[in-house]
C-alpha cells in the first residue's frame, strides 16, 4: 500500500473515531450502554489509524497519574470480598473512562470539532430538561421512592429526576451543565450568549426542583468562586436571587434549613456512613476494600443501622469512597487528575484566543469546582454517565491546553517574568479582560 493511501485511511479512521466520540457525548446523559458501545467502536478506529501510520501520539498531563489510578484500581481487586464482581466492574468502567479521555484529548484539535461536540452535549441536555419539565407538569409523586424523610419534610411530594436514577444524580448533572453554560455564556456574545442563558435558567429551575441540598450548595459555591475571582459585581445579585428563591419556595427553605439543624434521617445516615468508611480506610490503607466493593463490605462496618437492610452502594462522599475502595495511593492519583485539571482550566483559560474555546475551558474548571464541593456530601461520580462526563471534561482541558495558540500565549507570559515579578508596563492590556 502506498503512502498516500495509508495517510488517507489513517485520516478516515481519525474522523470516524471523532464521530464516535460525538455520539458518545450525546448518549452520555441519556443511556450509558449506547455511549459505551460508541466508545468501543471509536477505540477500534483509533487503533486502525495507528496501524495505518497516523501521526505520533500526543501525551497529556494526566498520563502518569491516570495509569497509576488504573493500576491501583486493578490491584484493589485482590482485596475485594467479591473479586469477580470487582474485576468486571473495574474493566467495564475504567476502560470506557480511559477511552473517552484519550479520544477527546487526541481528536479535539480544532474549533469546529469542539463546536460539534458541544452541539451533541446540548442536544442531549435538551432531551433531559424537556423530560424534567414534563415530570413537573404531570405532577408525578416521588414519595414512594423514599428519596426524602417525609416526617421532616411533609410538604415535599415531588423531586425531579428526569432520565436519571434519582434526584441527586440529576442535580449533579445539572451542576455540570450550568457551569458549562456560565463559562461559555460570559465569554461569547450575541445569540450564543442568549442560548447559554436559556440553558442556565432552565437547568437552574430543574435544580431547585430536585431539592438536592449538596448540589444546590455546590452550584452556589461555584457561582461565588466565579464572582470573587472574575466578576465581583455579581456577588450582590447572586445573594438577592438566593434570598428570593428561599422566600418564594417554603419547601426549599425547609430543605436548606435542615442542614443547620441536622434532624432528618438523610443527614444522620451520611454521618454514620462516613464514620464507617473511615474505619474501612484505616483497616485497608494500601489497596482498599476492592473496586466497587463498598456494597459488600459495608455490613461489616455497620455501626448505625445494625443489620437493618438498606442498599448502601457508596459512602455519599467522593473522597472517602475512593480512598476506601482503591486505597490511599489510588486516591492520590485520582485526586491529582481531578484537581490538577481544575487548576489548569482556571489558570489557563485566559490564554485561549477564541471566545468560545476560552469559555469551554472556563466552564470545565467551574464544573469541576461544583463536583468537588458536591463530593463532600455525595458521590455522584459513582454513576457511569456522570463519570463519563467527568473524564470528558478532563480530556477537553488536555486538548485545549495543547492548542498551539495557547502554548504560545503561555510562553509569552513566561518571557515577561523577571525573577518572581512581572514588570507592570509589559502586562498585555487585555490579558484579564472578560466580556
Amino acid at each position: 500500500m502506498n503512502i498516500f493511501k495509508k495517510n488517507r485511511y489513517a485520516n478516515d479512521c481519525g474522523r470516524m473515531a471523532f464521530y464516535m466520540l460525538v455520539l458518545s457525548a450525546f448518549f452520555a446523559s441519556l443511556e450509558s450502554s449506547a455511549s459505551t458501545y460508541t466508545l468501543i467502536i471509536g477505540l477500534f478506529f483509533l487503533i486502525g489509524g495507528r496501524a495505518f501510520g497516523a501521526k505520533k501520539w500526543h501525551g497529556t498531563p494526566l498520563d502518569k497519574a491516570l495509569w497509576l489510578f488504573v493500576l491501583m484500581g486493578f490491584l484493589s481487586i485482590f482485596d475485594s470480598p467479591q473479586k469477580a464482581f470487582s474485576f468486571y466492574n473495574w474493566y467495564h468502567l475504567v476502560g470506557v473512562y480511559v477511552i473517552i479521555y484519550y479520544l477527546s484529548a487526541e481528536f479535539l484539535n480544532e474549533k469546529e470539532r469542539f463546536k460539534m461536540l458541544f452541539y451533541a452535549l446540548a442536544l442531549g441536555s435538551i432531551v433531559v430538561i424537556a423530560y424534567a419539565f414534563y415530570q413537573y407538569l404531570v405532577g408525578i409523586s416521588t414519595v414512594s421512592e423514599h428519596w426524602v424523610d417525609t416526617s421532616a419534610f411533609p410538604t415535599m411530594k415531588l423531586r425531579l429526576y428526569s432520565l436519571w436514577e434519582n434526584p441527586n444524580l440529576f442535580a449533579g448533572y445539572l451542576d455540570v451543565g450550568m457551569s458549562m453554560a456560565l463559562g461559555i455564556g460570559v465569554m461569547v456574545k450575541g445569540r450564543l450568549r442568549l442560548i447559554c442563558a436559556a440553558f442556565f435558567a432552565a437547568m437552574g429551575a430543574c435544580l431547585v426542583l430536585t431539592y438536592a441540598r449538596g448540589a444546590l450548595i455546590s452550584i452556589a459555591f461555584m457561582l461565588v468562586v466565579y464572582a470573587v475571582l472574575y466578576n465581583r459585581k455579581l456577588l450582590v445579585p447572586l445573594i438577592l436571587v438566593g434570598a428570593v428563591l428561599l422566600l418564594a419556595d417554603h419547601t426549599l427553605f425547609m430543605r436548606m434549613d435542615s442542614l443547620l439543624k441536622g434532624g432528618d434521617t438523610s443527614t444522620q445516615l451520611r454521618i454514620a456512613l462516613w464514620e464507617s468508611t473511615l474505619a474501612m480506610i484505616m483497616d485497608h490503607p494500601l489497596l482498599g476494600i476492592g473496586w466497587g466493593a463498598y456494597y459488600f463490605v459495608y455490613p461489616l462496618y455497620d455501626f448505625y443501622m445494625q443489620g437493618h437492610f438498606i442498599k448502601i452502594v457508596h459512602a455519599h462522599n467522593m473522597y472517602l469512597n475512593i480512598a476506601a475502595e482503591i486505597g490511599l495511593i489510588g486516591f492520590g492519583a485520582y485526586m491529582y487528575c481531578f484537581f490538577s485539571t481544575l487548576w489548569r482550566a482556571l489558570r489557563n483559560f485566559r490564554y485561549v484566543e477564541e471566545d468560545f474555546l476560552r469559555g469551554i475551558l472556563l466552564g470545565c474548571g467551574l464544573a469541576l469546582v461544583s463536583l468537588a464541593v458536591n463530593g463532600l456530601t455525595d458521590y455522584v461520580l459513582f454513576n457511569t454517565e456522570l463519570s463519563l462526563l467527568y473524564w470528558l471534561l478532563c480530556g477537553l482541558v488536555a486538548a485545549l491546553l495543547r492548542l498551539p495558540s495557547v502554548q504560545k500565549a503561555r510562553e509569552r507570559e513566561k518571557a515577561l517574568h523577571v525573577g518572581l515579578t512581572r514588570p507592570p508596563e509589559t502586562e498585555p492590556a487585555d490579558m484579564y479582560h472578560l466580556d
